[in-house]
């Protein structure tokens, strides 16, 4: 099962790098990983997507507690969430197909960002369905390159 924490880190040097080790030494992989400064400078936030059982993430969580640099940790995955990713992608568009990607990308609320003799810069944000669909409606036109971020998650109401 895929799962998502949410984990407040003291904002210093090799702070991740000891958060990404403790999953590297299980032999678990980080599907995604996301982490910038919050609204208090000294703290930083990492969203972490990854695979595995209950089991596993909660000795995880025991071992990421037991951190000095780790504020807290919270296991996310079944609350009410909003969740975000961000999308850009270079995809191909001469002047026949300028015009169905610019009305496609109007349909998704995608923006361009970028205008170039054969080629557009399309950013997208949204859930993972919506980046997937994104892509899947651009693929025919011939993606040239693209990148996104992993996700970041934040828990509805007051909590």
């Amino acid at each position: 099962m895929r799962h998502t924490l949410a984990v407040l880190v003291e904002n210093r040097p090799g702070v991740l790098s000891h958060v990404a080790g403790l999953f590297a030494r299980r032999g678990y992989n980080i599907e995604s990983l996301v982490v910038g400064e919050t609204e208090d400078k000294t703290v930083s936030r990492i969203t972490l997507v990854v695979e595995g059982d209950e089991r596993v993430i909660e000795q995880v969580s025991k071992q990421l507690n037991k951190q000095i640099e780790v504020i807290k940790v919270n296991d996310i995955t079944n609350e009410q969430t909003v969740d975000r990713q961000m999308l850009l992608v270079k995809v191909t568009a001469d002047q026949a197909a300028r015009q169905e990607i610019l009305q496609l990308m109007e349909i998704f609320r995608c923006r361009v960002v970028d205008i170039g003799r054969r080629s557009l810069i399309i950013e997208a944000t949204g859930d993972e369905g919506k980046i997937e669909a994104v892509i899947q409606s651009l693929r025919p036109f011939g993606i040239k390159e693209l990148v996104r971020t992993g996700k970041v998650s934040m828990v509805r109401g007051s909590k």
